[in-house]
């Protein structure tokens, strides 16, 4: 069986879940995309080869593999995207709940099935419909659960917009003891420079007290300076609306001193290393075309 353990982003990693790119199929329509930055590449005919996806991918494996951490990898589906993980399901503390995604993804949880079958069942939970929730909106640190929601009366009309108020109050009833703080998000089904998809494309903790931030991500600004009060503004790297576009929050910690970063983000990596982080630096460029990148290709399960 499986003991889950994931009380927040950094700890040391043990056992995770990570996406594949192998099967990814044609290039979808523009129709078909899910959100602007996979559309803007769709028109542009820029939209990323399977071919270097799989060594994107590969590339981030090997550094798991470095760090002796057990990498699971969903089944595989024929002609069909499996990069993003992190949007079918998250763990929390010792429990896996699975997210109710677009209904047309509904196959990626089957893949990870096996996965699921290893987990005691009295600790996976799989949220009422009228919930929405996905893993790149839910963010553990320690006794604080922050979520990323878009509180418009809008929220309907937006396929960018992935987890409702339902969804707040579904994990504040399910965790009682911890302190829940959402946050809402900027969302435009048509810029990518104004989505934050999910809230982490635009904020994510490093280490013990750091964390990557972008300001305009946040539709209140209230909820920013939460964040600034929290950590502190001198231990928060603030990026730029591009730094934003190309997912410079989206990194991902296998320990409090170990980040894996797109090796072009030569600003944010320099910070890092400045402040002490070991920085395992990888090509993720053409993932991020797709409006994810590291944390979003992950489903980290064990932690210490």
């Amino acid at each position: 069986m499986l003991k889950l353990n994931v009380k927040n982003e950094t700890s040391r990693l043990r056992v995770v879940v990570l996406g594949t790119a192998i099967s990814n199929g044609p290039t979808p329509k523009a129709e078909e995309a899910y959100d602007p930055k996979s559309l803007e590449h769709i028109l542009a005919n820029t939209y990323p080869v399977e071919a270097d996806m799989v060594a994107e991918m590969e590339a981030f494996n090997s550094v798991f593999q470095k760090y002796g951490v057990t990498v699971l990898r969903p089944e595989m589906i024929d002609n069909y995207n499996q990069i993003f993980v992190r949007d079918i399901g998250f763990v929390i503390d010792d429990t896996f709940v699975k997210s109710n995604i677009l209904p047309d993804r509904e196959r990626e949880l089957d893949a990870i099935q096996y996965v699921i079958d290893q987990i005691n069942p009295e600790n996976v939970v799989r949220p009422p419909e009228d919930v929405h929730i996905e893993g790149g909106d839910v963010m553990l640190w320690n006794d604080y659960i922050f979520i990323g929601t878009y509180k418009g009366s809008d929220y309907s009309n937006y396929i960018t917009a992935r987890t409702n108020m339902q969804g707040v109050n579904f994990i504040k009833n399910l965790f009682p003891e911890k302190k829940i703080k959402e946050f809402d998000l900027v969302k435009s089904k048509i810029e990518a420079r104004d989505n934050a998809l999910h809230l982490d494309c635009c904020f994510q903790p490093v280490g013990k007290d750091k964390g990557i931030i972008y300001k305009r991500g946040f539709r209140e600004e209230a909820d920013y300076m939460f964040l600034v009060n929290l950590f502190g503004k001198e231990n928060l790297f603030h990026i730029t609306r591009e730094e934003m576009y190309n997912m410079n929050s989206n990194v991902f910690s296998i320990a409090e001193n170990v980040v894996v970063s797109e090796k072009n983000f030569t600003r944010l990596n320099n910070w890092l290393r400045a402040n002490g982080f070991v920085v395992e630096e990888i090509p993720y460029a053409e993932i991020a075309k797709q409006e994810g990148l590291l944390r979003c290709s992950t489903l980290p399960l064990v932690r210490d």
